[in-house]
């Protein structure tokens, strides 16, 4: 699209926790996907629709696991990351919200823009 902005884009091949950390406080939405994920162009979509240029990882085949286990620590098991996590893996203000389902629901019931607004990725 003419005057859209790439999404930061950065392929993980180790996942180092500080690096994981850094990743999902630093970023107001973050999105992490498998090496070519087709659901993340559907999340990246709605996203940039609502205005919000989120950063999205790219985490290389083989790496998933790993990259997992460090989205859970990252989180501090207090945002109640499933057992069984699929990419996308969506964080909102640090935090982990969920993965294409989530956002899709959420923003049906319109509460997604207001959840975006308080996480500082929208100024409306």
């Amino acid at each position: 699209m003419v005057g859209e902005k790439a999404p930061t884009r950065v392929v993980i091949n180790r996942g180092r926790k500080d690096d994981v950390r850094r990743m999902v406080k630093e970023n107001a939405v973050m999105v992490f996907a498998g090496s070519g994920c087709c659901m993340t162009h559907v999340v990246k979509r709605l996203l940039h629709s609502l205005g919000v240029n989120p950063a999205v990882y790219e985490v290389e085949e083989g790496f998933e696991d790993v990259v997992v286990g460090e989205l859970r620590e990252a989180d501090g098991c207090g945002g109640g990351m499933e057992d069984s996590v699929q990419f996308p893996v969506v964080f909102v203000g640090g935090r982990w919200f969920g993965g294409l389902d989530r956002i899709l629901a959420t923003h049906i019931r319109g509460e997604l823009t207001p959840l975006l607004k308080q996480a500082g990725a929208l100024w409306l």
